[in-house]
């Protein structure tokens, strides 16, 4: 495996970085982090779930699909520590995702659309592909971790509520899609990290994100003084003495 070659692990790499991106939006949106149970014994009433998201708050009753009561404005009083936390950390480890796919996307372009020997003109401005993955693999792995501590951390706080008040939350399914959105941060980033040390073994420092000097100038440096000086010591002309017939 060549570290010059788009692979299919690096495609895989994308596509799975892509999904998890696409979960982590999904799980920031949706109103599904957590459920509270509303019972009633009144038979001429309906028990009401209430729906608490990052951002907006529904309540429905059994049998209905409509919001009662709909509260937009629910991210500006959100008083559960665990939902607040993860308004700043879902976002963020988004940002960090994205960042790890743009790198991916130019490691791959770069591979796919340039030519092996760099032109000297820009020498200065040549990236690594190689370097753009490795980069990309380390970025993945912390927006896994930025994603997934607090949405584990979720599943304990409801327990907590549970024992402090009365057993009505659930963690709903907002919780599994962030958690199997951070697998899948987890999974690109290890995919990265295998590829790049299945073709680290070529000469080049291909961990450098940039190359100082382009690889065709390696063939024309000068040798240091030290071996000229060698050299010029063995090249003495011996003169040559023929016999005249």
């Amino acid at each position: 495996m060549g570290c010059r070659d788009v692979h299919a692990a690096t495609v895989l790499a994308f596509l799975s970085g892509t999904a998890s991106v696409a979960g982590l939006l999904a799980a920031v949106l949706l109103p599904n982090w957590r459920q509270m149970r509303l019972y009633t014994f009144n038979k001429n009433e309906r028990n009401v779930t209430v729906y608490s998201g990052l951002w907006i708050k529904c309540a429905r009753v059994d049998g209905s699909r409509n919001c009662v009561i709909y509260d937009p404005q629910w991210y500006t009083a959100v008083d559960q520590l665990d939902l607040r936390v993860l308004q700043f950390a879902l976002p963020l480890s988004m940002l960090t995702a994205v960042s790890a796919l743009f790198l991916c996307l130019i490691g791959m372009c770069n591979t796919a659309f340039v030519s092996t020997v760099p032109n000297v003109k820009l020498a200065k401005c040549l990236v690594n592909s190689a370097g753009c993955h490795l980069v990309a693999g380390l970025l993945f792995l912390l927006a896994c971790a930025i994603c997934l501590t607090p949405s584990i951390w979720v599943i304990f706080y409801n327990n907590y509520l549970n024992r402090k008040y009365e057993p009505v939350f659930s963690f709903d399914i907002s919780v599994f899609i962030a958690i199997a959105s951070a697998g899948g941060l987890f999974f690109t980033s290890v995919l990265l990290f295998l590829w790049y040390c299945a073709c680290k073994s070529l000469p080049s420092p291909f961990w450098q994100p940039l190359y100082s000097h382009p690889p065709s100038m390696h063939s024309y440096a000068s040798q240091p003084y030290s071996a000229r000086s060698r050299l010029s010591a063995m090249e003495i002309d011996i003169p040559v003495v023929t016999h005249a017939s």
